[in-house]
């Protein structure tokens, strides 16, 4: 609260500093879930069905929260911004280094959150390429938290906003150490696919043998080759 002032004169800041910190929260909630999916860590159906739900309603509320945030500060009568100052980036003069990530962050949120209802059409490759845009959202969020917002100081909101980023780093590492779609599914396809020729050698069987007698069984049965049309 500004000194000097009552709390009812700094009512939409309130509202702009609270609607504020519960887009972050939601913001690292859906990166978290988003990053469980990719990295492939949920095995049951059920579950992946229902953080699929929760990922959808977290991040369409996020964008909720995101445009209370900014329209609240249209009532702030010691800021003033104007409709330039949260629709801009660094247009506002109070600290545009850290707003202007902010209305970034507010942009890409808003371009990303519907894109799940476009995947069909777009196709899920580049649907994936850019929710991968997702991760940038969380962190010009937290430059715009720590460095405009006015609880930046306190050990609280340090602590919400690293708490996330621990479980983050480890499921981002899952996922980069995954292959790529197109590579498992290359790996799936060559594993499930029948082989030309299936060679079984018996202990005792020199590879010299095997070239000389090439689909016969030898003595005692020390090979076996079976062809096999792929």
């Amino acid at each position: 609260m500004k000194p000097g002032r009552g709390p009812l004169a700094d009512l939409w800041w309130l509202v702009s500093r609270a609607s504020g910190i519960v887009a972050l929260v939601l913001i690292s909630l859906s990166v978290l879930m988003g990053l469980a999916m990719a990295a492939k860590v949920l095995r049951a159906p059920k579950a992946k069905r229902l953080v699929v739900t929760l990922h959808e309603h977290v991040a369409l509320t996020a964008l909720l929260a995101i445009a209370v945030h900014g329209a609240a500060l249209l009532g702030d009568r010691w800021l003033k911004p104007g409709l330039s100052g949260i629709t801009v980036p660094f247009a506002l003069g109070y600290r545009p280094q850290f707003t202007g990530p902010g209305i970034i962050a507010g942009y890409l949120a808003l371009l990303l959150g519907p894109s799940f209802y476009l995947r069909r059409r777009i196709g899920a490759r580049r649907w994936r390429r850019l929710h991968s845009l997702i991760g940038l959202t969380w962190v010009l969020s937290v430059v715009h938290t720590l460095g405009a917002g006015s609880d930046a100081r306190q050990l609280w909101l340090r602590a919400l906003v690293a708490l996330p980023a621990i479980p983050m780093a480890y499921l981002l590492t899952l996922r980069l150490l995954r292959p790529a779609p197109a590579v498992a599914a290359a790996r799936a396809r060559a594993e499930t696919s029948p082989a030309s020729n299936v060679i079984s050698l018996r202990p005792g069987l020199r590879a010299s043998d095997h070239d000389a007698n090439h689909g016969a069984s030898r003595n005692g049965g020390y090979l076996s080759v079976t062809r096999m049309k792929a």
